[in-house]
């Protein structure tokens, strides 16, 4: 059971790297964390952490996970949407299926998942922070159906911003540098695109990264609990936290 005045939060994508950091902020902060992600997490969260099973790109697994979420609180004082999936293909060979499971996922489910705990939000005068990515602000090739999502969600968070600001709800985006997780050593491993091992490539990256590393997974985590949290950033609503080393700061043709 929460405990009183306790705080709760949603948090998609759980199991992941962003996804179990913030998990792990959240709860040692003290709220009631909902964890979501579409496997088990590994390890298993603490029991204190509710964690639920849904695929999230299917709408009726997100009205039946809001349903389960709203039977065990009230008020709902902070939605992460950090789910997300990606392809690496072209445009050109991206089958329709796979960019609408990309869709589904990234842009679909954070509009379903704050439609259907719109209330619950309104009761807490919550937050809701997405997370985007640097792709929406300058990309790359192979990537476009993922870069597409996360130009969406800015446009997303703002329209959200404006019509949900009269019922107290703050909604911000983050957008996301290249952060050590195993999705990014997963994409590094593409020797067929980048012509190189993971190890090299991350290298690579970081040494075109202003402060020289990949991020961490807590420091994203962190980000995100500054804009979820009414007491740190209480006059912050509609807009967009880049958190990325400074790597968009530079101009590409330097």
């Amino acid at each position: 059971m929460a405990q009183k005045d306790q705080k709760s939060v949603v948090i998609t994508g759980a199991a992941g790297g962003v996804g179990r950091a913030s998990v792990e902020l959240f709860h040692e902060r003290g709220w009631r964390v909902f964890a979501v992600d579409v496997r088990k997490p590994e390890p298993e969260f603490p029991d204190a952490i509710v964690s639920l099973e849904a695929d999230i790109s299917a709408a009726d697994q997100v009205d039946l996970l809001c349903k389960t979420i709203l039977t065990q609180t009230a008020g709902v004082d902070a939605l992460i949407n950090n789910a997300a999936v990606q392809i690496t293909k072209s445009l050109a060979d991206t089958a329709v299926e796979e960019w609408d499971s990309v869709h589904a996922v990234n842009l679909r489910a954070p509009y379903l998942l704050a439609k259907n705990l719109f209330s619950a939000l309104s009761k807490a005068r919550g937050t809701i922070v997405n997370v985007s990515s640097v792709h929406a602000l300058a990309t790359s090739a192979n990537i476009g159906a993922y870069a597409s999502t996360k130009g969406g969600l800015l446009a997303l968070t703002r329209a959200m911003a404006i019509e949900f600001a009269p019922q107290g709800i703050r909604v911000n985006v983050i957008l996301p540098g290249a952060t050590d997780t195993p999705r990014l050593v997963a994409g590094l491993n593409r020797a067929h695109v980048w012509g190189a091992d993971a190890n090299a490539r991350k290298k690579d990256l970081a040494d075109k990264i202003l402060l020289k590393r990949l991020a961490k997974p807590s420091e994203i985590a962190s980000a995100i609990y500054f804009l979820a949290d009414n007491e740190q950033s209480a006059y912050i609503t509609g807009q967009s936290l880049v958190v990325d080393g400074g790597a968009t700061a530079r101009l590409s043709t330097e």
